[in-house]
């Protein structure tokens, strides 16, 4: 298997475990163990059943310890624990999490790949390129958002967009938030980011925006008396305004009728392989994650910033524990300092709200085999492949650096991706080794599972198997490329699961920070 993301893997894949690192004290168990099977590069037989994707002592560790994962400390053993012996949330623990983190100390460049490959997009007026032409309904509060599912059905009852064959769809963009907040709070510049990027968004060849007039995110805040798109294709009104439901309806299917006129002016065109933006999420992540999907995605990644391209790395709550990797790769030391100061205030954020950092992994993902927040982030962190570190981000703050990026935001899949996509990214890259189901509109969404298991059971949902780097011995960098031919053949309008599935329409989850009032 490859390096990635600063973590040495070592080139062994037996059939029964695996040891990532040779400082590692522990294998992952490649396929359900039973008590008293001795598997390959384990000393002694094994004390217990151990699930795939479990870990198993291969040396002696003290109760206090560290216990070591790709060479990197997971967390402390909770009790002397024997070689043989299943580890797991009943013997091992997260102690105090202090990291050296060494910024801009390898931040190597990577050579640039000259190929002059390209992807047919959509050029936009602001010179980015979407990989999708959807008109949006983009709402400034919940209060607006039935009325914005009612023209979205409106218009396909009516068969709206049968003239315009360029458009692909309408989407209505509708969320539980926008009122009963500050005006003037950080959770309210959070929201303003996210709506102005969505509405600036490359996907969306026009939007109509809706408000209902009296709510604390303003129409009119976010028009501001400029061109939000440089296209001019922006409609906006409010309910009130315009006299209710029903008016509402009828003068949005005026105004949407104009805007497919626009959009439906673009066609999909030659672009370079640089103006591909990629959101990088896992979800449902199990004791392969860090294996398989995630370097392999990795590896694509460093692939498409060679190109010229963007990649952005977020989900700060589950890098938390392999943030000195990412600092490490930092471009400048103000680069690696500003994601420290993220996760400090994630620090404080959870401390004030009750909570902790190591409140993660969930349940689904412990049964895949991950015990603590410091193991899961290790394998998270993989899916940044190897390339500097350019700048770090807020939540939905335009991407304006190409390469690979951070940007600050929750674990919570939904809203991270809200996020991805409000800064840019024409395309989602999901990797789940339960299986996660969901799809980002207008954004499309390539699903690739960790396991063979998983994926067999799930095809449906799957666009690509990376169990098979384990089950198969493909190689890392074979699975890469396949991926990162797939990043082109999507981009160009090949649809994902998630799109032929139909989901989009409950996804946009807007980071909620403040009191609700």
């Amino acid at each position: 298997m490859q390096a990635h993301s600063g973590i040495s893997v070592l080139e062994e894949a037996a059939r029964d475990v695996v040891k990532l690192n040779p400082q590692d004290n522990i294998v992952i168990a490649l396929r359900d163990l039973e008590a008293g099977e001795q598997p390959a590069s384990a000393p002694v037989p094994l004390v217990s059943s151990v699930p795939r994707g479990h870990k198993i002592a291969v040396a002696p560790i003290q109760a206090g310890a560290n216990i070591i994962r790709y060479g990197q400390i997971i967390g402390q053993a909770k009790c002397d624990i024997a070689p043989g012996e299943h580890i797991h949330v009943h013997n091992l623990g997260m102690g105090a999490h202090q990291q050296d983190y060494a910024h801009a100390s390898a931040n190597t460049p990577l050579s640039a790949l000259n190929e002059g490959r390209t992807f047919d997009g959509y050029h936009r007026a602001d010179g980015r390129v979407g990989t999708r032409n959807y008109i949006g309904i983009l709402t400034t509060v919940n209060c607006s958002g039935s009325v914005a599912r009612f023209i979205a059905e409106a218009s396909e009852k009516s068969g709206l967009l049968d003239s315009f064959p360029n458009v692909d769809g309408v989407v209505p963009i509708v969320h539980g938030t926008g009122c009963g907040m500050s005006g003037k709070d950080e959770g309210y510049a959070t929201l303003f980011r996210t709506l102005a990027g969505y509405a600036q968004h490359p996907n969306f060849g026009g939007i109509l925006l809706i408000g209902l007039g009296c709510e604390v995110m303003q129409v009119a805040d976010l028009v501001g008396g400029r061109p939000i798109r440089a296209d001019g294709a922006l409609r906006y009104m409010t309910i009130q305004n315009e006299g209710g439901t029903r008016r509402t309806i009828e003068r949005g299917l005026e105004e949407l009728r104009g805007i497919a006129e626009l959009a439906n002016q673009a066609q999909r065109k030659p672009a370079p392989i640089s103006a591909i933006t990629v959101g990088m999420q896992c979800g449902g992540s199990d004791g392969y994650s860090g294996i398989t999907a995630n370097p392999a995605l990795g590896y694509a990644s460093d692939l498409l910033v060679r190109h010229g391209g963007t990649t952005i790395l977020s989900e700060t709550s589950e890098i938390y524990g392999a943030e000195h990797l990412l600092t490490r790769r930092a471009e400048t030391v103000e680069v690696g300092e500003k994601l420290i100061d993220r996760i400090h205030w994630w620090e404080d954020y959870t401390s004030r709200n009750g909570g902790e950092m190591d409140n993660n992994p969930s349940p689904g993902n412990k049964r895949g085999g991950l015990t603590t927040i410091l193991e899961k982030s290790l394998g998270a962190v993989a899916k940044g492949g190897t390339a500097p570190l350019r700048d770090v981000y807020k939540f939905g703050e335009m991407i304006d650096k190409q390469g690979f990026v951070f940007m600050d935001s929750p674990g919570f899949d939904p809203c991270s991706v809200t996020g991805q996509v409000a800064s840019g990214a024409n395309l989602i890259v999901f990797t789940t080794g339960r299986g996660s189901v969901s799809g980002y509109q207008p954004t499309p969404c390539i699903k690739l599972a960790t396991n063979s298991e998983m994926y067999a059971r799930m095809a449906d949902d799957m666009d690509l198997n990376c169990g098979d780097i384990v089950t198969d011995g493909i190689s890392i960098e074979t699975k890469g490329e396949e991926l990162f031919e797939m990043l082109i053949r999507v981009a160009s309008g090949n649809k994902t699961k998630s799109e032929e599935l139909g989901f989009g329409g409950v996804e946009f989850v807007p980071w909620q920070i403040g009191a609700v009032m």
